[in-house]
């Protein structure tokens, strides 16, 4: 589970820097095309490349958060669980180690 998250949050990162290749791709063809100057196509880049790091950055903070709090429900779920196989091993214990009585013995 871990690594396939892993892989998709570094696909994503792959996804990021071909993005910001092809919008700067993009925008030399506009500077060459004489639509935008070098300076705004540059200033727009930034703006993009900030603007994607940071959903980046938020889109990883909520994942950690969400994946923290599903570890810990695991964490809870399973401390409950044994706990109840404890007790139950040791209601076992102590039948076993109660000597049986026979029909009629008091």
């Amino acid at each position: 589970m871990i690594d396939l998250i892993k892989k998709t949050l570094l696909a994503g990162v792959g996804a990021a820097v071909v993005t910001k290749e092809k919008i700067e791709a993009t925008l030399d063809d506009y500077v060459r095309q004489g639509k935008v100057k070098a300076e705004d196509a540059r200033i727009i880049a930034d703006k993009i490349s900030e603007q994607g790091r940071k959903e980046f950055e938020d889109v990883s903070r909520t994942l950690s958060a969400k994946l923290q709090d599903l570890a810990a429900g695991g964490r809870e779920k399973t401390d409950g669980r044994i706990a109840a196989l404890e007790e139950r091993i040791r209601s076992l214990e102590a039948k076993l180690a109660t000597p049986p009585t026979r029909a009629g013995e008091p």
